[in-house]
């Protein structure tokens, strides 16, 4: 079970739900198969790390996956969150904001 996801890396979005509502930042990283995404500055956390090698140890802040369901493309023209659709030009599929269907 496959489900398409319409975020890419890159994108700016905004979160729904969590204690990061309504907070905005970009995609870092995602994870497809467990259908979540690491977005910079949102769902940080508190690790203690041990010292390594090259690294020392210490408490240091980690940004930590949240569920693509939370997550809403950002459009900074409409400063609110906006669902993403697709369409066919000349034989390429492209990615739309749904509510002004102009091209992302």
């Amino acid at each position: 079970m496959s489900i398409k996801i319409k975020l890419k890396k890159g994108d700016d979005v905004i979160v729904l739900t969590g204690k990061d509502k309504g907070k905005t930042g970009k995609i870092v990283k995602i994870f497809p198969k467990l259908m979540k995404a690491i977005v910079s500055e949102i769902n940080r956390v508190k690790k203690n790390q041990k010292p390594d090698n090259n690294q020392p140890g210490g408490i240091i802040d980690k940004d930590m996956p949240i569920h693509i369901s939370n997550l809403l493309l950002y459009d900074p023209e409409l400063k609110k969150g906006v669902k993403i659709g697709f369409k066919l030009d000349n034989n390429k599929k492209i990615r739309i904001n749904k509510s002004s269907g102009k091209e992302i």
